[in-house]
């Protein structure tokens, strides 16, 4: 784990240590003429308030993973929900004729879960909605801001056109009706998350007061270290400065960074179990947690 590097915080955060630590270097060097001019500063006074700033970085990345957690689970019970709508459509609604409405009922849950991706990561969503929909992917569709909550009216429609058919009763309309309001619930618990970041005035404070800290930093130790006090400096910094990069990455969780929720794996795999109720045959790709449909 000392040597990771993907999947770390340290390559973007290189070269503001590297300027910390030539910054050290200087100051190591002209030592004898801040001491001088008494230029430097009590370590007790960075011990205390090392202290009060690590407290403050914990609670913004006690804030941040919040975030990050309940994103998780509202992906979660986006997989539970779907696949209890794909069930109770090949289950509670009559008739083997059926069978390609199903499969169109079941296309439609898939391309919800794609377009909620691509709406939460502001992405093109055109070549997913084009795999699973084809010919009903259409205008109204493709010019729509909020295509998931479009796509769940159709799955809304496709169960009212069922129920006139004779396919279900109106205890089962309301089963699926329960699931529906579920996914609408879960796609409005990502938009909040998504819509409503940390305030930036917060973020703008605890950033400036973590390099103003790293920055003064060597003024203090300055007394009684010397060639050392960079290595140790930069170390020190690396921890808090580390520590906010990473509060920054969880408090948007479904970005495309390397610490964001995988959401191109579970939209892969919500979609591939989906097939399987749907009677297609998956297999294990070679990937460690993908599957491939045959």
């Amino acid at each position: 784990m000392l040597f990771e590097w993907n999947g770390s915080v340290l390559p973007q955060l290189l070269p503001r240590l590297f300027i910390l630590f030539l910054y050290t270097i200087a100051i190591v060097y002209f030592r004898d003429s801040l001491l001088e001019y008494h230029l430097y500063i009590n370590p007790a006074i960075f011990t205390l308030f090392g202290i009060a700033l690590a407290i403050f970085l914990g609670f913004r990345n006690t804030v941040s993973y919040d975030r990050f957690w309940e994103g998780r689970k509202l992906w979660g019970a986006l997989l539970n929900d779907t696949r209890s709508l794909a069930r109770q459509s090949h289950t509670l609604v009559d008739g083997e004729d059926y069978e390609k409405q199903r499969t169109h009922f079941i296309l439609m849950l898939m391309a919800l879960v794609h377009a909620l991706k691509h709406q939460l990561r502001e992405t093109n969503p055109d070549a997913d909605m084009k795999r699973l929909l084809a010919n009903y992917y259409d205008q109204k569709l493709q010019t729509a801001v909020f295509k998931p909550i479009v796509i769940l009216k159709n799955l809304g429609l496709w169960v009212n056109k069922a129920k006139n058919d004779g396919k279900l009763d109106s205890i089962t309309q309301v089963a699926f009706d329960e699931n529906l309001n579920k996914l609408s619930d879960i796609i409005g618990g990502c938009e909040r998350i998504a819509s409503t970041p940390i305030p930036y005035t917060y973020s703008v404070l605890l950033h400036r007061t973590v390099y103003i800290y790293c920055f003064l930093l060597p003024f203090g130790f300055g007394e009684s270290m010397l060639w050392t006090l960079p290595f140790v400096i930069v170390f020190i910094a690396y921890t808090f400065v580390a520590l906010e990069a990473i509060a920054d990455e969880l408090e948007d969780p479904f970005g495309i960074e390397p610490n964001d929720l995988a959401l191109d794996a579970m939209s892969a795999m919500i979609e591939n179990t989906l097939s399987e109720i749907d009677n297609k045959h998956i297999e294990p790709s070679k990937s460690a947690k993908g599957y491939y449909i045959t």
